[in-house]
């Protein structure tokens, strides 16, 4: 029998999941993350748990995947190569300049992020070609050798190229390509037209730059940590997560690293709505809470919702992507007081090193502490004794900010979860509400070391009748790399008026055409079999005159008139919920089509265990004094082992369920009920 195995690097745990196929049970280990060299704690973690399931070794795993945020932790740290542009005469300065708007609607004087490439390697290549892929001046070969010449002087390792409207003609960055190739051997190059192939020349300009800059890091990360699996005897090919929630293989993902961005979190919401829909709900909110961030989406009928970019500290970053909201709002957040004695969390975070104060450590007060000091947290150990905590700590800790707003330190901690509360609050507004959706329409289903504990009280706070909380729900990120199938996005931007049916019949269809090519080949070379193919086509598309799109799902087969008409109504309804109207008489335009490719893999399947009895007091294994303004103070509460509970139990709140990856808290009013599945379903109090 075969291990399938799934990794999660976070900021302050690295979590791994094993599903032994022999036994069909699912193993899970949290180890600290090693910041300086993420390979080690992943190499720690995975000898672990080879242990766990009866001392196997790597060479039984036939499937091993890998969420990472070294490419994201390159680009907000700013710890890149040295990155050299070509663009076309007369753009160069188009990377600093970037739009006309203010990061800050009413901040003057609100800084933009630095260029990631110095001036003076950004170069100018004297080519142009027009909007319409009509060619006015020809790349010179003799002018790009000597800029390559200078480059080389400068000691770049990546190298990036942006010309202009080169998704309709890309033959001149191709030219570019091979001589960069020739004249810099070893040097990272990165060509805009295979990057993003879209309109926007700013986003597709930052999006390649992005794309070099982390691409020697995360190239040398990933084959580092290829090789090191194999000396330990891996034979099976490793992969890591996209930011749009599928995998691919590690040497396919060194060329796109900016498709990586979301690698960690997007594994997570896949995992959840694969859960959240096999118990019976399929319209539910992420949340999703390690050391750092709080990362939070929407999923709707079962399918988590795409965008087609974000920004990732002021930079635009364009790729297929879940939607992902991100705030720093993590168990590892700082606590402190701003220049007029507001109590703030966030965004800074004490991360894996030092970490909060109660693990001995770090001094500054945490989410984590004041939890501890509340005693929601066990005040002795976490990971089921793996980690001691230090409760005196932590209480100096918070009172470094109590003293000083004139608060009891347990005031002052339980400031500190309103606080954090209502940053995660605002972060679930963004993805719902801003969109156009109702949050009390949706299941929360928390996860993430830290979301469970702030579950109920959040979904209070939005109006939120149901938690689901997953298994093993602070390590689902890694567990959700074991029910994620390979996927790649293929993408061309083409105007094409829809008013003209016959027109825009043979357009479309020949667009799509194009795309399917690609994507058949694609999958062709990842060894994916025929029966076992999906192709899904979107299309981005708007009213002419407007300057954002919207995203339509295409129906399948023959692109026909219906078709087009379908795909017209669909826009329609989809403008009347986003913005509460929609314009019947004007003319509707696709602008970029979307093509994605599905390889589905053999995954973890979710068993179903017939219900029992109702009674949990067997699961009770103490019982602690918590502070609960909701009870008035100081509260005794039973404190459940999760692992005692059975499918049935029922637990009234107020209660602590502990167990090795989190912690859950129920307040007074609310009802947990442990389903087939061994999820927590809690009916919210009010």
């Amino acid at each position: 029998m075969t291990l399938r195995i799934g990794v999660d690097t976070g900021g302050t745990f690295t979590d791994v999941c094993a599903l032994d196929e022999r036994t069909g049970r699912l193993h899970v280990r949290k180890v600290s993350s090693t910041p300086d060299d993420p390979a080690r704690a992943i190499v720690d973690g995975v000898s672990r748990i080879l242990d766990d399931v009866g001392g196997r070794d790597l060479g039984d795993v036939t499937y091993f995947a890998h969420g990472t945020t070294v490419g994201t932790n390159a680009l907000l740290t700013e710890r890149g190569a040295r990155t050299g542009l070509l663009t076309t005469a007369g753009f160069r300065d188009l990377l600093e300049l970037g739009r006309g708007r203010r990061p800050a609607l009413y901040d003057l004087q609100a800084d933009k992020p630095a260029a990631l490439v110095a001036r003076d390697l950004r170069l100018e290549v004297d080519e142009r070609v027009r909007h319409d892929g009509r060619v006015e001046r020809a790349v010179d070969p003799a002018q790009v050798r000597e800029l390559a010449l200078r480059l080389r002087g400068h000691g770049v390792e990546a190298v990036a190229v942006c010309f202009l409207y080169s998704f309709v003609h890309p033959e001149h960055e191709r030219v570019v390509e091979q001589i960069l190739a020739e004249e810099l051997p070893g040097v990272y190059v990165s060509v805009s037209s295979a990057v993003l192939p879209e309109f926007r020349e700013y986003e597709r300009l930052s999006t390649v730059v992005v794309n070099a800059y982390i691409g020697p890091v995360v190239a040398r990360y990933l084959a580092r940590l290829r090789t090191r699996l194999s000396e330990l005897g891996l034979r099976a090919v490793p992969h890591v997560t996209q930011s749009n929630g599928g995998i691919i293989p590690f040497e396919a993902a060194e060329r796109m690293p900016s498709r990586m961005v979301l690698s960690g979190p997007s594994t997570g919401v896949v995992g959840a709505a694969e859960i959240a829909r096999a118990a019976g709900y399929p319209d539910i909110i992420t949340f999703d809470v390690g050391g750092t961030s709080s990362d939070v989406s929407l999923v709707q009928d079962g399918v988590p919702k795409i965008t087609s970019g974000t920004e990732i500290d002021g930079r635009p970053v364009r790729a297929p992507m879940l939607d992902i909201h991100t705030v720093g709002a993590g168990g590892g957040s700082i606590a402190w007081i701003d220049a007029g004695g507001a109590l703030k969390v966030g965004p800074a975070s004490a991360g894996a090193d030092p970490g909060p104060a109660c693990y001995g450590r770090g001094s500054e007060p945490t989410v984590t502490d004041a939890n501890v000091v509340l005693q929601v947290l066990n005040p002795e150990y976490l990971l089921d004794g793996q980690m001691r905590i230090d409760a005196e700590a932590a209480r100096r800790a918070v009172a470094g900010v109590a003293e000083p707003l004139g608060l009891d330190v347990l005031d002052a901690a339980q400031g500190i979860v309103r606080v954090v509360t209502a940053n995660m609050a605002r972060a679930i507004r963004v993805i719902s509400v801003q969109r156009g959706y109702d949050p009390r329409d949706y299941v929360l289903v928390p996860f993430g070391g830290a979301g469970p504990l702030h579950a109920v009280r959040l979904a209070r706070e939005l109006g939120m009748r149901t938690v689901l909380v997953p298994e093993t729900p602070g390590a689902q990120c890694a567990a959700g790399l074991l029910m994620t199938d390979i996927r790649a996005d293929f993408l061309r931007t083409r105007i094409v008026p829809l008013a003209a049916a016959q027109t825009a019949v043979a357009e479309v269809t020949e667009v799509f055409a194009g795309l399917a090519g690609s994507a058949t080949a694609w999958l062709a070379e990842e060894n994916v079999p025929a029966e076992r193919r999906l192709i899904e086509r979107w299309a981005e598309m708007r009213y002419v005159g407007q300057n954002y799109e919207l995203p339509v799902q295409v129906p399948d087969g023959e692109i026909t008139a219906a078709t087009v008409d379908q795909m017209t109504k669909r826009f329609a309804a989809e403008h009347e919920r986003m913005y509460g109207y929609s314009a019947q008489e004007e003319e509707v335009q696709v602008v970029t089509f979307r093509l994605r490719a599905i390889g589905q893999v053999a995954r973890a399947e979710l068993d179903r265990v017939p219900l029992g009895g109702s009674d949990a007091a067997a699961a009770v294994r103490a019982t602690r004094q918590v502070y609960l303004p909701e009870s008035g103070g100081h509260t005794e509460c039973p404190v459940y082992d999760r692992r005692r509970l059975a499918p049935g139990h029922r637990i009234a709140g107020p209660a602590v369920i502990e167990q090795m990856d989190t912690t859950t808290l129920l307040l007074p009013g609310d009802v947990a009920t442990v389903d087939e599945l061994r999820n927590l379903v809690v009916a919210v109090g009010s």
